[in-house]
């Protein structure tokens, strides 16, 4: 069965997004990173942002969501949002449910968790809590390998937030990740969301694309949106401002859509980032 973007809930612009080349039917995965931010004491309050993001993720309901920033609360009241046929699977990165989380969000009639595991962004990457390379603040990446439901596919989502300081500790966390990922077995096809705090151009980027060979979905699905700062602090959408949240891929992956969501009911935002949508084909 053919299911239009319009079927999926993505408006043809400007919030839109353009197929690459084939039409998203049913068999393509619906993937979106979201950093949530935290829910702390600055005002818009998560109380006031979580009736919103309910709305939002309900309205989308991704297969697949990886979230940057959520405390053990905040990703709790999003599983309950979603309501039983979502669940997630996360650690908070200090430990337990202590600090924030790297959450995989997955619905459950689709995916099945077949393994998953964590690790920190640091020199001592299974030691947990662990920052050594000068960040501003404890990293890590939560991994997961998933069945397919309807495909029959297996492949891994990886998830991750790089520190928003520090170039350094980007620079060495970016070259983890790619050692990390490529040391995976099974050999599957990677699905790697994140805010990795800087944009295309800079040595992260240039490293997992460029050198790598992941594929950033955003320039391949050719999204017909424009590509807005990702981070909008609660501001005016910046068009060609930075793009900090990315859904890459490894090549053996087709991205047939994207798009930004710029979902702000009564101007009322969901998160201090737009989070970032794809329609995935897999191998």
């Amino acid at each position: 069965m053919l299911v239009t973007l319009s079927a999926l809930g993505v408006a043809a612009t400007p919030a839109g997004a353009t197929i690459a080349e084939d039409p998203v039917t049913e068999g393509d995965l619906h993937v979106m990173t979201f950093n949530l931010r935290y829910a702390g004491s600055k005002p818009p309050t998560w109380p006031v942002r979580r009736p919103v993001t309910r709305a939002l993720l309900t309205t989308e309901r991704p297969d697949l969501i990886g979230t940057q920033e959520g405390l053990a609360g905040q990703v709790r009241d999003i599983r309950n949002d979603l309501g039983a046929g979502y669940d997630f699977i996360g650690v908070g990165r200090e430990g337990g449910t202590r600090g924030e989380y790297e959450a995989i969000f997955y619905r459950k009639a689709r995916l099945v968790p077949q393994a998953h595991g964590h690790f920190w962004l640091s020199a001592t990457p299974d030691v947990v809590g662990s920052n050594t390379w000068g960040g501003r603040i404890t990293r890590m990446v939560t991994w997961v390998r998933f069945l397919d439901r309807t495909t029959g596919k297996r492949f891994y989502a990886v998830n991750t937030h790089l520190d928003s300081g520090v170039e350094y500790a980007r620079r060495r966390s970016a070259q983890l990740i790619r050692d990390r990922l490529a040391a995976l077995r099974p050999v599957l096809p990677i699905v790697l969301t994140g805010d990795f705090n800087t944009g295309p151009g800079g040595y992260v980027y240039d490293l997992l694309v460029g050198q790598a060979g992941y594929r950033d979905t955003w320039a391949t699905a050719g999204a017909d949106m424009p590509a807005y700062g990702t981070f909008h602090d609660y501001g005016p959408l910046v068009p060609g401002g930075r793009r900090i949240d990315w859904v890459l891929t490894t090549p053996d992956i087709t991205a047939l859509a994207a798009r930004m969501n710029t979902f702000q009911p009564g101007g009322q935002y969901p998160s201090d980032h737009l989070p970032v949508q794809v329609w995935l084909r897999l191998p």
